[in-house]
Parts: C-alpha cells; sequence; structure tokens
C-alpha cells in the first residue's frame, strides 16, 4: 500500500509487527524537486506501544491481514472482559492488562465496536470514534453560566472522570471522544 493511501485507522505492517495508524501528518516539499513525507502515528497492535513511521510518497508498507468483527461487550470478571461476535456469535475474552485505555468507554449498550482478529484469535478491540456516557456526579450547574471555557470535572458512568462545561449536570448524556479522552458535545 502506497504512503499517500494509508488512511487513518488502516492496520499496517511495521518492522514485521501490525500497527494501527492513529494520526497521519503529510508534510510538503519546500523546493522544486522536494519529496513529500508523510509521518504517521501508529499503535503496535499487539504491545500497544507508539509508533512513529515516516514514508516519502513512493514508500509502502504492507497492509495487515486482519479481519475487523462487530462485537458487543457482555461482562467482565477478574481476569478479562468478554465479547459477544454479533454476526456468528462466537465468544472472545482479552485480558483486563490489554484493554487498560478502551475500558474506560466500555458499556453493555455501546454500539461501534471491533474485534481485530489475526488467526482465528482476537488480539484488540477498536472503539467507535465517540461514545455516549451519562454523567454520574460533579458539581452543581451554576445559573446563568454561559457557554465560556470554564470546565470542571465529571464523573461518568464508566469511572471515567472528564472535563466538561460549568452548565452540565448530572444525569445528561455527552458525548466523549475515544482518541483523545475529551468532552465533545451534549449527546
Amino acid at each position: 500500500m502506497l504512503a499517500k493511501d494509508i488512511k487513518t485507522g488502516t492496520i499496517v505492517v511495521y518492522e514485521g509487527e501490525p500497527c494501527i495508524i492513529e494520526t497521519i501528518n503529510v508534510q510538503s516539499p519546500s523546493a522544486r524537486g522536494g519529496a513529500t513525507f508523510y509521518k504517521y502515528r501508529a499503535r503496535n497492535v499487539s504491545t500497544k506501544q507508539k509508533v512513529d513511521i515516516t514514508l516519502r510518497g513512493g514508500d509502502w508498507l504492507d497492509e495487515a491481514d486482519f479481519r475487523r468483527r462487530d462485537v458487543k461487550f457482555m461482562y467482565s470478571d477478574a481476569d478479562a472482559c468478554h465479547f459477544l461476535d454479533q454476526t456468528d456469535y462466537n465468544q472472545y475474552s482479552l485480558p483486563h492488562d490489554e484493554l487498560e485505555e478502551e475500558k474506560k468507554y466500555f458499556t453493555e449498550e455501546l454500539e461501534g465496536m471491533q474485534a481485530l482478529i489475526y488467526n482465528d484469535a482476537c488480539i484488540g478491540i477498536q472503539l467507535p470514534l465517540t461514545v455516549a456516557l451519562k454523567i454520574t456526579e460533579c458539581d452543581p450547574a451554576i445559573k446563568g453560566a454561559s457557554a465560556t471555557s470554564r470546565t470542571k470535572p465529571a464523573t461518568l458512568e464508566t469511572g471515567l472522570v472528564v472535563q466538561v462545561p460549568e452548565y452540565l449536570k448530572p444525569g445528561e448524556v455527552i458525548k466523549i471522544d475515544t482518541r483523545t479522552g475529551g468532552y465533545l458535545s451534549r449527546a
């Protein structure tokens, strides 16, 4: 796959390891005859380490042989989180230590999760870009508070703490960006 064709969310093989592309930065040449550079921030799917990849426009990487399956979060026990495949009803389990970042967003109603299947084994979970979570605890809303940049901490139903505008109150449902963990809007 040519560098210019690689998009966010693509899984490529880099140095023999599968990596999922998270961000892309394109640097155009400043002089005639200069090469365009593509800088990627990726995450190694098996080790969860961040990887920086820089390619020229004509360079290429192999696309990893992965399947994505729509799954739904079922339950969590002492050892692992368990997921149900929505098409063939297979169950996949992943240990808690492999899902440290993703667990903050799991609810039973969460739609759009995908399991990354490699050699018939689930090696990771990909979350949707945004999730809707209910505020369970925060300071009371201030009457007359405007939509300025003043924020307050709010605890969500999964235990995640995010900064939200001060006019929000407990019980409201908000959208969270799963890439940054930041507040986006009311749901």
